[in-house]
């Protein structure tokens, strides 16, 4: 695995009373993790459309602290939002203010477990764009058609030839786009192409570097 996490040192910091039960909805199929960071372990994922309680989100940086169907965790706030109507992300300038700030208590062992025990710094962060939009206030549309065009075949592969994982600011979701510093595996006899971010294999269209479809 190459060294490039974020150490989670750098999220340490003391408890702080936040706002109670704002409740905002996933734009997409979120991940829900263990701290407020992508090198941190996955404990279970926000259906699309379905509703969170919010408790509040660091102040420096876009990940909330969130209670999700009984599991209490952390997740990526440019995806989740107040209304799907008004999908304006809940840590926008703005919205911020109403939901509320808390600050992450913890060290670095929860991160380095969930990275193999590897601390570094990010490379770069995926675009909002695609089918979701999510900065520009676009609401989802296509991002569930394009996951049904990737076939068994394609995802069988993509599970059965690991690569070496890459890790970026923010959160896999369909319609996000990766950076050049990502590189893209083929697929044998197909369109698409592939790889490991965050610890979750994502098959990408390499023309456009967009996520069509993350592999759970």
């Amino acid at each position: 695995m190459r060294n490039i996490l974020l150490t989670a040192s750098a999220l340490t910091l003391a408890a702080v009373p936040a706002s109670a039960d704002f409740s905002a909805q996933a734009m997409t199929d979120l991940n829900l993790r263990a701290g407020p960071g992508p090198q941190y372990e996955i404990i279970g994922v926000i259906k699309g459309e379905d509703t969170a309680f919010v408790e509040g989100c660091l102040e420096t940086a876009d990940w909330c602290r969130v209670s999700y169907d009984g599991t209490e965790g952390w997740a990526y706030g440019a995806y989740l939002t107040e209304t799907m109507d008004a999908p304006e992300p809940i840590v926008s300038t703005e919205a911020r203010t109403s939901v509320g700030t808390v600050t992450y208590e913890g060290g670095d062992t929860a991160g380095a477990a969930a990275a193999g025990g590897v601390a570094g710094a990010i490379i770069g962060g995926m675009i909002l764009g695609g089918p979701l939009g999510a900065a520009a206030g676009a609401v989802l549309g296509s991002a569930a058609g394009a996951t049904a065009e990737v076939s068994t075949t394609t995802v069988t592969y993509v599970r059965e030839n690991a690569l070496e994982p890459v890790y970026l600011e923010g959160e896999v979701v369909t319609g996000a786009a990766l950076p050049d510093v990502v590189t893209l595996a083929e697929i044998p006899d197909d369109t698409y192409a592939y790889a490991y971010v965050n610890g979750l294999p994502v098959i990408v269209d390499p023309e456009t570097r967009v996520i069509v479809h993350v592999v759970r």
